[in-house]
């Protein structure tokens, strides 16, 4: 398993997935000066957000298998109709 990003490197991470970096009302600092989220919760939402993109490349690519094998079938079909 790689290391869980940290600092700014999580911080680009985030930027580049379109994750919020910035700290629910809750998790910022009382002084007012940490804008953005926690570590630990920062990566929970770069975690989550990798895990979106690569649930939709996987859901395209089962997309893209259907639709071969019915291109399969049809091409079956028409073969069996054409020997007779």
């Amino acid at each position: 398993m790689a290391k869980l990003l940290q600092g700014n490197d999580l911080k680009q991470r985030a930027k580049d997935l379109g994750v919020d970096i910035q700290g629910d009302p809750r998790t910022q600092s009382s002084s007012g000066r940490t804008t953005s989220a926690s570590d630990s919760e920062l990566q929970r939402r770069v975690l989550e957000a990798e895990r979106s993109v690569r649930e939709s490349r996987l859901w395209f690519l089962a997309v893209l298998s259907a639709i071969a094998s019915i291109v399969s079938a049809l091409a079956a079909w028409w073969a069996m109709l054409k020997m007779r």
